[in-house]
């Protein structure tokens, strides 16, 4: 039997294919020429499906995937179109989500401006085009167990008797687009079906984010509670250390927020601006906030920072030593705010909250004056940095 896996990727991104240790037990293992198990699953449409209403079709892809996952992303259009491809040839799909919101850290939905509940599939399914059913198994993870669903996306392809027949990735290639595919082995092993042939490479490893299991939660309750210990520190800056700030030395993107605890929309929105700064904790991406209270009322903006847990990463301290700061909080000490617009962005007429995006080596990408949205600034965000990984 051929067998091709991408042991490399998982090494590299972190994200994918998960050791056996981090799964549940009782998880199964399909092989090839077991039968399809049997599933009974609500649906984005809100009717709920078996494995016996995909009858009529000849040949058979459970997709497992989800809302959040790059490579998901990446792959789901080229799966879109291989069921165009082939629909009329007997194909059917349909695509299941085997995580539970509980078992996400929100460091893992930095690539998504959806989380995987139920609700948010409805979203995500309308936007990508889904033309072929979405549903969800994440309240009991049962279908995800006895299929054995060890990433999103992970294929399961069956033959007219419901046998396995291929199982694995929709293709080796974690990038949008078609042109950088060069393995596309769930295609490749449709038309061997229709074609009356043998699959020619029935198992590859599925690459992906690992299965968000609910019996995670507890760490993500961990997660939260080193989050909500995170050290806060403010310290004073001037319209010079403002140009540096701006000039974006690294290889980040970086957001800096102007507020203040006197500005009733800067104190509304900046909630939000922390979740979103958390939510891109595995990207390259940095929040810096900027106050413009008084010097004297340092001590109250540092109060305001730590009530909303605005603490310093881990991931970013190395970068910060390297740059000489010790913190991505600061209060502008400077008379003037002529002198930190300049310094920060000319085309800023002076209101706050004021927000911008920079990108490394220092050009703005996006500006906002006023309050911004978490929904809003997590779309602008995912704009400029993608829902991908990039080649």
């Amino acid at each position: 039997m051929n067998h091709r896996y991408l042991l490399t990727c998982g090494l590299v991104l972190g994200l994918l294919v998960p050791a056996r240790a981090q799964n549940p037990p009782g998880l199964k293992e399909l092989n090839i020429g077991d039968a399809a198990p049997a599933f009974k699953l609500i649906g984005v449409d809100d009717k709920t499906l078996t494995l016996d209403d995909f009858k009529a079709a000849k040949f058979l892809a459970v997709v497992f995937t989800s809302n959040h996952c790059p490579v998901s992303h990446a792959a789901e259009p080229r799966l879109i179109k291989l069921y165009q491809d082939f629909k009329d040839r007997g194909l059917g799909v349909v695509a299941i989500n085997p995580n539970h919101p509980e078992g996400l850290r929100p460091d893992e939905l930095g690539y998504s401006k959806y989380g995987d509940s139920f609700p948010e599939m409805k979203l995500y399914a309308k936007e990508m085009g889904f033309p072929f059913p979405f549903l969800y198994d994440g309240e009991t993870q049962s279908v995800a167990m006895a299929y054995g669903c060890l990433a999103t996306p992970h294929v399961f392809l069956f033959d007219q008797e419901r046998k396995l027949r291929y199982k694995g990735w929709i293709d080796e290639c974690r990038f949008p687009g078609e042109e950088l595919v060069n393995q596309p082995d769930l295609r490749n092993a449709v038309a061997a079906l229709v074609a009356g042939q043998p699959v020619p490479v029935p198992v590859t490893g599925p690459i992906g984010c690992s299965t968000k299991w609910r019996m995670k939660k507890d760490e993500v309750a961990k997660d939260d509670a080193k989050w909500a210990a995170l050290p806060v520190a403010i310290d004073l800056i001037d319209a010079a250390g403002v140009a540096k700030l701006r000039a974006n030395p690294t290889n980040k993107y970086r957001l800096i927020n102007v507020w203040s605890t006197t500005c009733a929309p800067c104190v509304e929105e900046f909630p939000g601006l922390v979740r979103v700064a958390r939510r891109m904790g595995l990207r390259p991406f940095e929040l810096v906030t900027l106050s413009t209270d008084l010097p004297a009322d340092q001590a109250k903006a540092e109060r305001f920072l730590l009530k909303y847990h605005a603490g310093l990463p881990e991931h970013l301290k190395g970068g910060l030593t390297r740059e000489g700061r010790s913190t991505n909080n600061y209060l502008f000490t400077e008379p003037g705010m002529d002198a930190l617009i300049k310094a920060l962005d000319p085309e800023w007429s002076g209101p706050q909250p004021h927000t911008v995006l920079i990108a490394p080596c220092g050009a703005i990408v996006f500006r906002h004056t006023g309050k911004l949205s978490e929904t809003e600034l997590l779309e602008k965000v995912l704009a400029v940095l993608t829902p991908y990984y990039q080649p």
